[in-house]
């Protein structure tokens, strides 16, 4: 009776794992819409990495994508990883390529993607008298606009609005020409002298020295109280402060290029007066070294004794030898005289003061 009743409960149990089983796979929908052989939903691998083995006998196998060289943007169980979009021709990339997102191209800056075309094309120009209303950009045209409301334009342009046109000074100045679409209002101080203009419309690249000097006789030119020269001339008026400055900037450059080569010869002199001093001081050593140095005894005589250093005595000893040897071959050169020892002793001793005769006995 008890094993009949473990029997009906393990069979219960049973029931209820595949109920479970049935109702977690009703519950869970598989997104791919395909199974491994087990029954399994195929994974898909997500952005940033592609497939390297499709699902079937076994799960999907998915792998990383190479930064900058290949990329996977979107969720799947099929796609592989993708080759990196390169930006050539008159493309330039804005965004880079990563291993989840392809790099994009847009135009080079100065163009446009034409829809219409399909290509890149230069941006347009806006005309004088016209300005600029939306930049070009590389998705879009420039936009122009007419200048009006007191506004001018007096160069072509993909860059620059409409300029506000000059106001002139009521209290100093009178106007000499209208703004018009095309150029800018000229104003005129009429307390100036009338080779003088406020005018904007100044030309700085006028050389200096094509005017004549203000100190001539001759010349009509004058400098300004700020140290400004002008000058009157058949065409329109100019301001020569300008090209005075750029005239000074050769005579910086030239200024400058002497102090460096001046500092460079500075140091190539020291560089060879200090090789010339070592080899000085070398040649110096080597004549030291080879010199012959022929040391001298020196005797001193007094009523104390007698001081010699030690090379001045082994030299005089050396000398006593042969001071001996020389008077012993005398003596036996010489047998008719006799001497006693005492003499041979004061010969020696006496160096090479002459033989003296014998004292008598």
């Amino acid at each position: 009776m008890t094993t009949t009743l473990s029997l009906v409960i393990l069979c219960a149990l049973m029931a209820l794992m595949l109920a479970s089983k049935t109702e977690r796979a009703v519950q869970i929908p598989c997104h791919t819409g395909e199974y491994t052989k087990d029954g399994e939903c195929c994974n898909e691998c997500p952005p940033g990495e592609g497939v390297v083995k499709k699902c079937g006998a076994t799960q999907t196998v998915c792998s990383q994508c190479l930064d900058s060289e290949t990329y996977s943007e979107d969720y799947s169980h099929t796609e592989q990883c993708k080759p990196c979009t390169e930006c050539t021709g008159l493309m330039r990339m804005e965004t880079p390529c990563t291993d989840s997102n392809d790099a994009i191209c847009v135009c080079n800056y100065n163009y446009f993607f034409s829809t219409m075309s399909g290509t890149c094309e230069p941006c347009t120009v806006c005309p004088v008298g016209q300005g600029v209303y939306i930049h070009c950009d590389h998705d879009h045209d420039t936009v122009c606009e007419e200048c009006v409301d007191s506004t001018y334009s007096d160069r072509e342009s993909s860059l620059d609005p409409c300029l506000p046109c000059t106001i002139c000074e009521e209290e100093t100045e009178v106007q000499d020409a209208a703004c018009t679409p095309v150029s800018d209002s000229i104003c005129r101080n009429p307390l100036l002298p009338p080779y003088f203009s406020t005018t904007p419309d100044m030309d700085p690249t006028l050389p200096f020295t094509d005017y004549p000097l203000p100190d001539s006789p001759d010349s009509p030119d004058s400098p300004l109280p700020g140290g400004e020269t002008t000058t009157s001339s058949a065409g329109s008026p100019r301001f020569l402060g300008h090209g005075l400055n750029e005239n000074l900037i050769p005579i910086y450059c030239s200024i400058l290029a002497a102090v460096v080569v001046g500092l460079v010869a500075y140091i190539v002199f020291k560089r060879w007066n200090s090789c010339k001093q070592n080899k000085q001081a070398a040649n110096n050593r080597a004549a030291t070294n080879n010199q012959m140095v022929t040391p001298e005894g020196e005797k001193l005589h007094s009523d104390s004794g007698i001081s010699v250093d030690s090379q001045s005595l082994h030299e005089q000893q050396q000398q006593q030898q042969q001071q001996q040897q020389q008077a012993q071959a005398e003596v036996q050169a010489q047998p008719s005289h006799s001497h006693t020892p005492e003499q041979i002793e004061v010969r020696v001793d006496s160096g090479s003061q002459p033989d003296s005769a014998p004292p008598e006995v």
